[in-house]
């Protein structure tokens, strides 16, 4: 008829299908963040059904952020994953170090220096094999990691600093374990100590009265270090002696190096000298300048053995070893003069008083 209405083509098309109404009204499925967790949920759901009903009742334990869901089977795969990758790297490392260890071409400081570079190396490979073998999509996580790297790496920077300033100490031989350096404490005191080991944040300096000193690797290489064994173990070391001005300064300076030659640590070449330093005080004082090559068992012993020795020396050759003397004058004046009268009258009458 022609006052109906007839349906137009228009709005037929216009009102969706029964299966896209459907697709809308459905929820979007939930993704795994973990795509490791989804491969292993089919093979071993496939072996054994009850292995399967198993693995559903751990996945029905789960947590949702928006699109994404966690299972408490995907945190046992993680779990499972991250324990067998340490596993596999420490391993890893620890065969590389030994190795490394049998190579004897290599000094100290260049076989810890390759152990340090196989360890980071392998550590990193173990990082990115075990985000390979979850399938964990880094993308969806970018404004979370990126923010949270951030923040690591302002938490983490000194000790990143410390671990590339290491490596930089080691390869150019200026620091490595054995050597001698010059050590000051928080009170300010200098002391020596020996470096035991370059670890990735400090360097453990141990001292001759067994104080361990765990010093960053930054404040090496900034700051001015007292290395002892640079370039030569050889130290020279220096003995201070005061002699009276009374004594034979040739007979005393015979006898500093007749000290110093006996002891046994002192190199004979260089040979021990005796320099005059200065005219004290009370003395004349003398510096007795020796080598040694073994700095690292001490010098204090060294210093007095040979003071030691030089003290029955100096006993047996009479040559005087001052102490600090003063002379006093006082001027004289009326009241000092009153003073001492009446100092007089009061002694003058204790004696009558006591006739």
């Amino acid at each position: 008829m022609q006052g109906e209405t007839p349906i137009s083509a228009a709005s037929t098309a216009s009102a969706p299908p029964v299966e896209q109404a459907w697709s809308l009204a459905e929820p979007v499925r939930e993704e795994s963040a973990v795509a490791a967790a989804e491969g292993a949920k089919e093979a071993l759901s496939s072996k054994s059904e009850t292995v399967g009903s198993v693995i559903d009742t751990l996945d029905a334990v789960a947590l949702s952020f928006g699109h994404f869901r966690i299972s408490l089977f995907d945190v046992l795969i993680v779990s499972a994953v991250i324990f067998g990758v340490l596993i596999f790297a420490w391993f890893i490392s620890k065969m590389g170090r030994r190795l490394v260890r049998r190579m004897t071409r290599l000094d100290d400081a260049q076989q810890l220096l390759t152990e340090k570079i196989v360890t980071i190396l392998v550590w990193a490979a173990a990082f990115f094999l075990g985000i390979d073998l979850l399938g964990i999509d880094l993308t969806a996580l970018a404004v979370f990691s990126g923010a949270f790297g951030l923040a690591i790496g302002f938490g983490l920077q000194k000790t990143f600093g410390n671990l590339i300033a290491g490596i930089i100490l080691l390869m150019d031989r200026s620091i490595k374990p054995g050597d001698v350096i010059a050590v000051t404490d928080v009170a300010g005191n200098e002391s020596f100590g020996q470096i035991r080991k370059i670890g990735i944040r400090a360097v453990s300096v141990t001292t001759r009265d067994q104080r361990e000193y765990l010093i960053p690797n930054e404040n090496l290489m900034i700051n001015q270090v007292e290395n002892w064994s640079y370039s030569s173990k050889n130290v020279r070391m220096q003995v201070p002696v005061g002699v009276s001005y009374e004594a034979d300064m040739k007979l005393a300076e015979e006898l500093m190096l007749e000290a110093a030659k006996s002891c046994e640590r002192i190199l004979k070449a260089p040979p021990p000298t005796v320099w005059m330093s200065e005219y004290g005080d009370s003395s004349v004082n003398f510096i007795i300048h020796c080598w040694i090559k073994d700095p690292e068992d001490g010098v204090g012993n060294v210093r007095s053995t040979v003071l030691k020795k030089l003290w029955w020396l100096f006993k047996e050759n009479g040559v005087e070893i001052p102490f600090p003397q003063r002379d006093l004058h006082i001027r004289s004046s009326d009241q000092f003069d009153r003073l001492i009268g009446i100092m007089a009258q009061g002694k003058g009458g204790a004696s009558a008083a006591k006739d």
